[in-house]
């Protein structure tokens, strides 16, 4: 089967590029491994999964949601807000669920891609998005004799909600962005809970709340209300981005917050010290929660900091030789969030594998192209994730750049752009730049960065900046090449 454009992935981004090409009227195709659409959101449902980004902010521009329940939304309402678009706008007919993309390769005879499907099948397009995300593979720590314990063990985003863990001798290892939602929840069922940290997250305080009847109803029947509002909450997420340059004010202020927030809810000084980061604020990824640092101060928790030696089958053993009891083992240890489309294979002009190309740390062009891979575009790629503001803003920015793509190919039929390798390559030497002067450079290890320490993850500047490059693409950025056997994109 052959389609205009074939998107892989349905979370935010392949669901927003879907529905913009549905409005456009162009044919495409939306490829799912998973058995339906929301992505990140549908896979983790872990106790207390919550997003970090208010609610009016982290949702499309084009379908505002007014009657958010509360500021920060649960998982179960941004699912179901996408599942909502996915109705609202027909996506279903166009997609293909329980569809695992084992490779992608570029054919220069027919300007087409050609799409191998675990177990087959094979699909063609014109045009090829990658819509996977940063967060989407869970990364397993190497722990000696892992594989050795008795008892229940499961990463967080593969929650057990059949397990019952009232009685039960919890041990959790990791302490990122998954552990702070769920720990608290795990404390209050379980008999005990021993948290294995290898690094303290720098926390602050989450103003979040839940939206009154009144201000929902003015938000459903004033329109214009929730846009101010979501303009609002815009300017002020806008506003830290400052905040993660090395030495500003903003920067000194948010550590003083952190600071303050761990005083006030760790009065027990000997836990306070165990759980004060000893890297700049910022470096690593900062955490909103009013409840995981009081849960840690709950009489049937302890937190452990030596490095855990061997999993045996009923404990936990760390590096002074202690053993610590465990019914049930969770890992929040994260994601692979460097490998950005593994285990996919996807080969360009000349049989060029991305994953060759990438083999010093995964880069393309405002994120989304890359020299030797025509008409292929990536969705939340390499260096478009944010630490201060909505995602979904960026991905907005990136459906934009990619419908210009689409209008320049709809005028040459059978023709490809392909990014000059120059144009990558002083555009990834300034972004290296410019991330080595911000607080993610500062020295410390985090998801951000690849194993030789290559920041590939986050952008450097505002969202503002980079909705001003990605406004429209540039034709000398490219080669354009014409192939009259190409498939034109079609329109439904």
């Amino acid at each position: 089967m052959s389609f205009g454009v074939a998107i892989i992935g349905a979370g935010f981004g392949g669901v927003g590029l879907a529905v913009r090409l549905k409005q456009a009227g162009v044919d495409f195709i939306l490829i799912e491994k998973g058995a339906g659409v929301g992505g990140v959101w549908r896979e983790n449902t872990y106790p207390g999964a919550a997003c970090d980004v208010p609610s009016h902010l982290y949702s499309f521009s084009f379908e505002p949601k007014p009657d958010w329940p509360r500021k920060y939304a649960e998982q179960p309402h941004i699912l179901g807000y996408l599942e909502h678009c996915a109705r609202k706008y027909d996506l279903l007919s166009h997609a293909r669920f329980n569809t695992e993309i084992e490779s992608a390769s570029f054919d220069e005879t027919s300007g087409q891609w050609t799409l191998q499907v675990k177990g087959g099948e094979e699909f063609r397009a014109r045009v090829l998005v990658t819509a996977c995300g940063q967060l989407n593979r869970p990364a397993t720590p190497a722990l000696k004799g892992l594989e050795n314990f008795r008892g229940e063990k499961f990463h967080s985003a593969q929650w057990n909600h059949g397990l019952d863990l009232a009685g039960k001798r919890v041990a959790v290892v990791g302490t990122g962005a998954s552990a702070i939602q769920f720990v608290p929840i795990v404390v209050a069922k379980a008999a005990k809970v021993t948290l294995f940290q290898r690094s303290p997250p720098w926390i602050i305080p989450k103003p979040d709340r839940v939206f009154t009847a009144v201000e929902k109803a003015l938000m459903r029947a004033i329109p214009g209300i929730a846009s101010f509002y979501r303009l609002m909450t815009y300017l002020a997420c806008e506003a830290r981005f400052l905040g993660f340059q090395k030495g500003t004010l903003i920067n000194a202020s948010g550590l003083r917050l952190a600071k303050g927030h761990l005083r006030k809810q760790v009065p027990n000084e000997a836990l306070r010290r165990q759980l004060t980061p000893d890297y700049t604020f910022g470096c690593k990824r900062v955490l909103i929660s009013n409840h995981y640092l009081p849960a840690l101060a709950s009489p049937n928790v302890s937190v452990v900091t030596d490095q855990i030696a061997e999993v045996t089958a009923e404990a936990i053993v760390t590096a002074d030789g202690q053993s610590h009891p465990a019914d049930v083992l969770i890992m929040g240890t994260g994601f692979q969030a460097t490998d950005f489309l593994a285990p996919m294979r996807v080969v360009g002009m000349g049989g060029r594998d991305l994953n060759e190309a990438w083999r010093d740390g995964a880069e393309a062009y405002l994120g989304l192209t890359i020299p030797g891979f025509p008409n292929f575009f990536l969705l939340y790629g390499p260096n478009t994730n944010l630490a201060h503001s909505s995602v979904v803003f960026m991905i907005e920015s990136q459906i934009r750049y990619i419908l210009g793509c689409l209008r320049i190919l709809e005028r040459r039929p059978g023709a490809w752009l392909d990014l000059k390798p120059e144009r990558l390559r002083r555009y990834a030497e300034e972004i290296q730049l410019r991330l080595e002067r911000s607080v993610w450079g500062a020295g410390c290890a985090n998801w951000y960065k690849n194993a030789k320490g290559r920041i590939t993850n986050n952008w450097p500047g505002s969202t503002l900046e980079y909705r001003w490059r990605t406004r429209a693409p540039r034709l000398d950025d490219y080669v354009v090449t014409e192939r009259s056997a190409a498939a034109e994109i079609s329109r439904s």
